[in-house]
């Protein structure tokens, strides 16, 4: 069967369900402020609420009215404050001599955006102390602004020395990640995975059409990786770049574009999105000339899924439900992109190390299993199902893959090779899985931490 011609993607969504759009709200109609007064309510918002960065970004007051460059330098400014977190507390805590009060954590976060213009972003020392006393105001802070101008000068003068005999692999990762990650990977693997989290990664990009991936790599100064993907090293906007406004590309990380190249050859195929925004996923298998339905319980994020088809002239139908209780005739593939931590992001989510909780992997754990369930259901007899997650945690890869053959002896493991991985073969495990640690590729940019496994039902399909 002929791949399905491109088309408008549709959006099917339970008929009990309400759509619900954002609107924009009173933040997005502030005049525009200072990039470091909207970093610092971001920064609050990651701590108190433990929303992701970007989302508390773009909702913080006169954020969205800054120029470009502005927002770019609030977000270089926050995200700055989140990888260097345990060594601007250090700095903290040597140089003010009482603790502050949980009242006054707004002033922490002034000194911390302070800290980091000073030590790592190469800001003025005039600028960054003037513009941090200036901000006490801004943040109801004004009886602290003598404190913060004796800090941030002391921390002028004394620069770097003040760091200088901290661990920064160490120091800037919570205790129960640098555990977990020294007990399943060992302790130098585990500082290598740290280490990379303190840079910032390139932009990755996959094209539409992998035969025109080098012409593209030529036109956006980008290099082209083994498996296909497209990395690019130096910045810019992205709507500006080369080919977007042709949809000849989107952005997905080199690691998330592995997954669906597992399934293999997909022409003609129905296969199964699951839990598919934001849709790089999706775009990949429609590219490849699948017939995809692609499920999320997201309406609002299926929307972003339905833009990016339409700029690249893809379709897929799109289904906003929970991926836990869709049902369908059975898939020839079905990929699941499960929720889950999301510890292997990290170098693009520096939030993430703020925000996640050891329990948070219990919970995700049990969610995957339901998932993973469905999506047997969901896969006819002989057909291939791919499970995959963005997180380094064992619990949510190698773990739950054990417990479902466990419980579903119609399937079986279908090894991930070397051969399965060009240019990445230390990915493939001696277990059969597919697990890369964002320490690999370290002189080539790095990668971000994915876990995938390739299971096959038993049987044939009905004919």
């Amino acid at each position: 069967m002929a791949p399905r011609p491109p088309g408008p993607p549709r959006t099917r969504r339970p008929q009990t369900t309400a759509t619900r759009r954002r609107s924009a709200g009173p933040a997005s109609r502030q005049a525009p402020v200072d990039p470091r007064h909207a970093a610092a309510v971001a920064l609050a918002r990651v701590r108190e609420q433990r929303r992701p960065l970007e989302t508390a970004l773009e909702d913080a007051p006169g954020f969205a009215a800054l120029e470009a460059r502005d927002r770019a330098f609030a977000r270089l400014l926050a995200a700055t404050v989140l990888r260097r977190a345990g060594e601007i507390d250090a700095v903290i805590a040597r140089l003010v001599e009482r603790p502050l009060p949980e009242a006054a954590r707004a002033v922490s976060d002034i000194l911390a955006l302070g800290i980091v213009q000073l030590l790592y972003l190469d800001t003025p020392p005039h600028a960054a102390v003037a513009t941090s006393v200036a901000l006490c105001e801004a943040r109801r802070a004004s009886k602290f602004k003598g404190l913060v101008n004796a800090v941030l000068r002391r921390v002028a003068r004394e620069g770097r020395t003040l760091v200088a005999d901290l661990d920064p692999a160490r120091v800037n990762t919570p205790d129960w990640l640098w555990q977990g990650w020294c007990d399943a990977y060992g302790e130098d693997t585990a500082r290598a995975i740290a280490a990379s989290h303190l840079t910032e990664a390139p932009l990755d990009l996959a094209p539409r059409d992998a035969v025109k991936a080098e012409s593209l790599a030529a036109s956006l100064e980008a290099e082209v990786l083994p498996w296909g993907a497209l990395r690019r090293r130096s910045g810019g906007a992205i709507p500006d770049l080369p080919g977007y406004a042709d949809g000849a590309w989107w952005v997905q990380d080199a690691a998330a574009q592995i997954p669906v190249q597992l399934l293999g050859p997909v022409t003609g195929k129905r296969v199964l999105d699951l839990c598919a925004a934001p849709g790089g996923k999706t775009l990949q298998l429609a590219a490849g000339g699948a017939h995809v339905t692609a499920v999320d319980r997201s309406a609002d994020r299926l929307d972003i899924v339905a833009r990016n088809l339409a700029r690249t002239g893809l379709a897929a139908e799109l289904v906003a439900t929970d991926g836990a209780a869709f049902a369908a005739a059975p898939f020839d593939a079905v990929l699941l992109d499960a929720p889950c931590t999301a510890t292997g992001t990290m170098r693009r989510h520096p939030d993430i190390a703020r925000t996640r909780r050891p329990d948070d992997i219990a919970g995700a754990a049990a969610l995957q299993d339901r998932l993973l369930d469905n999506a047997a259901h969901l896969t006819r007899p002989g057909g291939m199902l791919v499970y995959t997650v963005c997180s380094l945690e064992p619990v949510e890869g190698e773990a739950r893959i054990a417990a479902f053959l466990a419980r579903h002896d119609d399937f079986t493991a279908d090894p991930v090779t070397p051969a399965d991985l060009p240019g990445l073969p230390e990915a493939a495990t001696a277990a059969g899985c597919m697990r890369t640690l964002p320490s690999m590729m370290a002189d080539g940019g790095g990668i971000d931490g994915f876990f995938a496994a390739r299971l096959r039902r038993s049987g044939e399909a009905a004919t």
